[in-house]
C-alpha cells in the first residue's frame, strides 16, 4: 500500500510538530489516536518534509533491529523543519553539526561505541557507586536545609546527574554551571525559558551552542593528551579508530553526547518520577514500606517520562514494514513515548505503577543503538531515591509544575515540592 493511502490527518500531524504539545501532554492524545487508527502513517505537516510516524512498540523494535535498512547517518536523527534541514545540509556539506554515536551506522558505530562501553557496564559502575551515593546525599541534604520545600528540578534533579557525569569525565566542578546552561540550550531551542538568549533562529542558536561546547572541550582534549589520567575524558581524547587518532570533530561529538544525553535525560526521568509520586501518594507509600521496589519505580519513572520522545531513521532501500511500502530515502519518526504507552504491551498504560512487571519500555531505544548509559542512569536514580525515601515521610506538589517545550527531548523544567522530613 502506498503512503497516500495512509496519510495522517493534518490536525494530528500538526500536534506531532508542535513543541508545546509535548509540554501540555496533548501529544499523548495524538499518540493514542494514531495507535488505534493509523499506527504507521505518513505525516505531511506544513513546513516539514513528509515522514512516516511509527507509534507501536513492535514496529519500533523492528525498525531499531534493522539498522542496516533504517539508518541513522543519512539524514538528521531529530525532527527538523524543511528549512532547517536544508540549511544545515548546505552549511555543513551534509555532514551535520556533530557526528555522535546516535548519528552513526556500522561500521563506525560499533567501533566508536566500544571506546567507552566498558566504562558503562554494571561491573565498572559498581566501583563508583560510593561516589555517586555521596553526591546524592549532598543533594538530599539541600532539601533538608530548605525545610522540605524546593524546586525539585533546579535544586536536585538538574544538579545531581550533572555532577555525576562531570566527575566521570573529569570536568572541574566550577565549569558545571556552563555545562548546565549549554545542555539546556542544546535541547531547549523551542523553549522560551531554556532557549539561547538573544538568538531567535534555532539553527544559528544550535550552531552557537555546539561552537561553545567545542571551545570548552578542545581545551579538555589538549590537556588530556598532554596529561592523561584515569578519567573518561582521557579515554576519549586519546582514542584511536583503525589505528588513527580520533578526529577533533569525533572527540567533540563524543564529549557533547555524554555531557548532554548523560545528564539531561536522567534529570528529566528523576523529576518525572518525583512528579508522579506527588500525584500518586499511594505509590510513594508503597516505596516507603518496601524500598526494595525502588528499582521497579526507576523503570516506571523512565517509562512514564520517556525524555527522548523520538529519533528519526532513514530507509536505505525499498522495503516493507507492517504491510506498508517504505521507499528508499523515506524518513521515519520512532515515537518512543507512544511505544511506552502501547496498550498491546502495557496493561493500563496510562497508570503509574511502581510494581509494573514486566516493564519492557523502549525509553533507552532498542537494538544496536540501545543507550550506552542506561545502567548509569538507573544506578543514579536508584541511589537518589534510596536516599530520599529514607529521609522523607511524604511528598506533595507545592505549586504548579511545568514541562519544557520541545518535540525532541523534554521533561519537567519546574517542580515545586514539599516533603515531610523525618
Amino acid at each position: 500500500m502506498s503512503a497516500a493511502n495512509h496519510a495522517i490527518p493534518d490536525n494530528i500531524a500538526a500536534v506531532l510538530t508542535d513543541p508545546a504539545a509535548y509540554a501540555d501532554h496533548r501529544i499523548f492524545d495524538a499518540y493514542r489516536w494514531l495507535r488505534a487508527n493509523e499506527p504507521l502513517g505518513m505525516a505531511s505537516p506544513r513546513g516539514f518534509n513528509p515522514f512516516w510516524v511509527v507509534t507501536r512498540h513492535a514496529d519500533i523494535q523492528t525498525v531499531s533491529q534493522q539498522s542496516q535498512v533504517f539508518r541513522s547517518s543519512d539524514r538528521p536523527v531529530a525532527l527538523l523543519s524543511r528549512k532547517a534541514e536544508a540549511r544545515i545540509e548546505a552549511e555543513t556539506g551534509g555532514n551535520g553539526l556533530l557526528r555522535s554515536l546516535v548519528q552513526m551506522d556500522a561500521p563506525d558505530h560499533p567501533k566508536f561505541r566500544m571506546l567507552t562501553q566498558k566504562w558503562f557496564t554494571p561491573g565498572n559502575l559498581r566501583s563508583i557507586e560510593g561516589k555517586i551515593r555521596d553526591i546524592a546525599k549532598s543533594y538530599v541534604d539541600r532539601l533538608a536545609m530548605s525545610g522540605g520545600h524546593c524546586d525539585f528540578v533546579s535544586e536536585i534533579a538538574l544538579g545531581f546527574p550533572l555532577r555525576v557525569v562531570m566527575s566521570i569525565l573529569g570536568v572541574d566542578p566550577h565549569d558545571e554551571p556552563k555545562m548546565l546552561r549549554l545542555t539546556q540550550e542544546f535541547f531547549g531551542a523551542k523553549d522560551p525559558d531554556n532557549a539561547r538568549k538573544g538568538q531567535n533562529d534555532g539553527v544559528t542558536a544550535l550552531s552557537d551552542v555546539v561552537s561553545e561546547f567545542g571551545e570548552f572541550f578542545s581545551s579538555v582534549v589538549a590537556n588530556r593528551r598532554a596529561n592523561p589520567c584515569d578519567d573518561l575524558a582521557s579515554v576519549i581524547a586519546n582514542a584511536q579508530i583503525d589505528g588513527n587518532p580520533i578526529s577533533d570533530l569525533d572527540a567533540l561529538s563524543y564529549f557533547v553526547t555524554i555531557a548532554t544525553a548523560g545528564h539531561d535525560t536522567t534529570s528529566s526521568s528523576s523529576a518525572g518520577g518525583m512528579w508522579a509520586l506527588c500525584e500518586h501518594p499511594e505509590q510513594f507509600d508503597k516505596l516507603k514500606v518496601s524500598p526494595t521496589l525502588i528499582p521497579g519505580f526507576v523503570d516506571e519513572a523512565i517509562r512514564w517520562s520517556t525524555p527522548v520522545k523520538h529519533f528519526m531513521r532513514t530507509a536505505a532501500a525499498d522495503t516493507e514494514l507492517d504491510g506498508r511500502r517504505i521507499r528508499r530515502g523515506d524518513w521515519l519518526m520512532l515515537c518512543y513515548a507512544s511505544a511506552n504507552r502501547d496498550e498491546a504491551v502495557f496493561q493500563d498504560p496510562d497508570a503509574f505503577r511502581i510494581d509494573r512487571s514486566p516493564n519492557r519500555h523502549l525509553a533507552f531505544g532498542y537494538g544496536p543503538h540501545l543507550c550506552l548509559g542506561q545502567y548509569l542512569a538507573k544506578l543514579e536514580m536508584r541511589i537518589l531515591f534510596e536516599e530520599l525515601v529514607q529521609r522523607i515521610s511524604s511528598v506533595a506538589l507545592d505549586g504548579p509544575g511545568a514541562m519544557t517545550v520541545s518535540w525532541f527531548v523534554n521533561g519537567p523544567k519546574r517542580l515545586p515540592v514539599r516533603c515531610q522530613l523525618h
